[in-house]
C-alpha cells in the first residue's frame, strides 16, 4: 500500500464523532487508570527482574552455567514474549483491551508463584515461558488505552510515567528478592512476590474502563482492522522507525544485559551480600532508572512542542552519556565507588522508552497503536532481551578458563559500552527523517 493510498483510505475511516460518553473526561480518572496501569508493568517487572537478583543463588542449587542463566533471563523468555505479543496486540487492537491486559497479569503471576516449586532447570525454563506469554499481553494494551486517554501534547509524558514501572519493577524485584533470598531462599522469593499480582488483575478488571478510541482526538475509529501486513508495510517505510527501533533494542540489548548481570558481577567481582546489594541496585537501577524515565518523557513533550525531533535527541543523548560511567563501574577495584556510578546508567538507560513508544504510536493511525507498538517492543526485546544477557553469559562463559571470575567484568565490558554508543547514532539518524515523515501518518 502506498503513502497516499494508505493516507485516502484513513481519512474515509475517520470523521468527527458523535456525541459520546467519555468515561475519561476528568482528568482524575485518567491519572488513576495510568497509575493502575503503571502498577501492572511495575509488577511485569518484578516478576521478570526477581531471577536476577535470585540466579546466583539458583546456579548454585540447580548446577547451572552462565549461558543456562543466560537463556533463562533473557533468550528463552524473550521468544516466547514476542511470538505472542504480536497476535495479542492485533487482538487489542479490535476488542477489550482491559480485559486482556486483567487475563496477562493474572497468568505472568501465577506462573511466577509455582516457579518456587521447581525441581529442575527445564521446569524452571518452562515457568518463565508462561511468565513471558503471560507478559506479552501487558504492554501492548496498555500502551493504547494511554493514548487514547491522554492528548497528544501529554502523550509522552503519560508514556514516560507508564514506562516508570519497568524501573519500579526493578526496585521491588531486586529489594524484595535480594532480602527474601537472604532470609528465607529464593524459592520463597518466587511465591510471596507472584500472589499479589494475581489480586492486581481482579483490581484492574473491576476499577478500569475501556475507552472509546479517537474520542480525545475528536477522531472515530474504523471498525475494520488494518491488515497486519500494512502495518508492518508502512513502519518498515519510515526511516525514522527503522532506526528509532534498532536504536531501542540496542539500547535494551544494554541494558538487559546491565541489569540482568549487574547483581552477579558484584556477587563475584566484590562479594557482595544479596540483602546489601538489592538495596543498592534497587535505589540506582529502580528509584533514580523510574525517576530519569519520567524526566525525559517530560522532556520530550516540553522540547518536542518546539521541535519533535526532541523525542530522539533526549534518548540519544541520554544513551551516550551512559558510557563512561559504564566503564568506571567495570573497571574500579572499588564497590562503593562502583555503586555510586551505576546511579549514572540506571538513571538514564530507559529515557527513551516514552519518547519512542509516542513517536511510534504518531507515526500510525488509531487502531495500529497496540499492533505498532507489539512491533517496536518485538524488535526491541529480540535484540534486547533475547540477545543481551544471553550474548553477555555467553562470551562470560568463553572467558571463563583465562579469567576465572574475572570473565563476566570482561565481558560486560566489551559488550555493553560498544553497543550504547551504536544505539545513540541511530537515534540520531532517526531525528533526521522525522519531521517529514510524522507528516505523512495516517489519521
Amino acid at each position: 500500500m502506498t503513502d497516499k493510498a494508505q493516507d485516502n483510505t484513513d481519512s474515509k475511516k475517520s470523521q468527527p464523532l458523535p456525541t459520546l460518553d467519555n468515561p475519561y473526561a476528568s482528568t482524575a480518572r485518567r491519572n488513576y487508570v495510568l497509575v493502575v496501569l503503571t502498577l501492572v508493568y511495575t509488577f511485569n517487572f518484578i516478576d521478570r527482574q526477581l531471577l536476577s537478583i535470585l540466579q546466583e543463588a539458583i546456579k548454585v542449587d540447580l548446577s547451572l552455567s552462565d549461558a543456562q542463566l543466560g537463556l533463562l533471563t533473557g533468550f528463552a523468555f524473550a521468544m516466547f514474549y514476542v511470538t505472542a505479543g504480536i497476535p495479542i496486540a492485533r487482538l487489542a487492537d479490535r476488542s477489550n483491551r482491559r480485559n486482556i491486559v486483567a487475563v496477562s497479569v493474572g497468568l505472568w503471576s501465577f506462573m511466577t508463584a509455582i516457579s518456587g516449586f521447581v525441581q529442575n532447570y527445564l521446569q524452571l525454563l518452562l515457568a518463565r515461558v508462561g511468565v513471558g506469554v503471560g507478559e506479552a499481553g501487558g504492554s501492548p494494551p496498555s500502551h493504547s488505552i494511554v493514548s487514547d486517554i491522554f492528548p497528544k501534547k501529554q502523550r509522552a509524558s503519560a508514556l514516560a510515567f507508564y514506562s516508570t514501572g519497568v524501573n519500579l519493577g526493578i526496585l521491588f524485584g531486586f529489594l524484595f528478592g535480594g532480602w527474601l533470598n537472604e532470609f528465607f531462599g529464593w524459592r520463597v522469593a518466587f511465591m510471596v512476590v507472584g500472589v499479589p499480582g494475581i489480586m492486581l488483575a481482579i483490581l484492574v478488571r473491576t476499577t478500569v474502563r475501556e475507552p472509546v478510541r479517537g474520542l480525545v482526538e475528536n477522531k472515530q475509529a474504523s471498525d475494520k482492522q488494518v491488515p497486519f501486513k500494512d502495518v508492518i508495510t508502512l513502519l518498515w517505510q519510515r526511516k525514522t522507525f527503522r532506526h528509532m527501533a534498532l536504536a531501542c533494542g540496542l539500547n535494551a540489548f544494554a541494558g538487559y544485559g546491565t541489569v540482568n548481570w549487574l547483581a552477579s558481577f558484584f556477587i563475584r567481582t566484590h562479594e557482595m551480600s544479596t540483602g546489601e546489594l538489592g538495596t543498592w541496585l534497587a535505589l540506582s537501577t529502580g528509584l533514580f532508572g523510574a525517576i530519569g524515565v519520567l524526566i525525559g518523557g517530560i522532556l520530550g513533550d516540553r522540547l518536542g512542542g518546539r521541535d519533535k525531533r526532541w523525542y530522539t535527541w533526549i534518548p540519544g543523548l541520554a544513551t551516550i552519556m551512559v558510557v563512561p560511567f559504564m566503564l568506571i563501574v567495570l573497571l574500579t577495584d572499588n564497590q562503593y565507588i562502583a555503586l555510586v556510578c551505576v546511579f549514572i546508567p540506571g538513571t538514564l538507560q530507559n529515557v527513551y522508552l516514552g519518547n519512542s513508544i509516542a513517536t511510534t504510536h504518531n507515526l500510525v493511525g488509531l487502531r495500529w497503536r497496540s499492533t505498532a507498538s507489539a512491533i517496536l517492543f518485538f524488535i526491541l526485546n529480540v535484540i534486547g532481551l533475547g540477545m543481551g544477557p544471553f550474548a553477555v553469559g555467553l562470551l562470560s562463559d568463553f572467558l571463563a578458563p583465562t579469567l576465572g571470575a574475572e570473565s563476566l567484568r570482561y565481558s560486560m565490558l566489551v559488550l555493553l559500552p560498544t553497543v550504547m554508543i551504536w544505539s545513540s547514532v541511530h537515534f540520531y539518524l532517526a531525528s533526521r527523517t522525522m519531521l517529514k515523515e510524522l507528516e505523512m501518518a495516517p489519521e
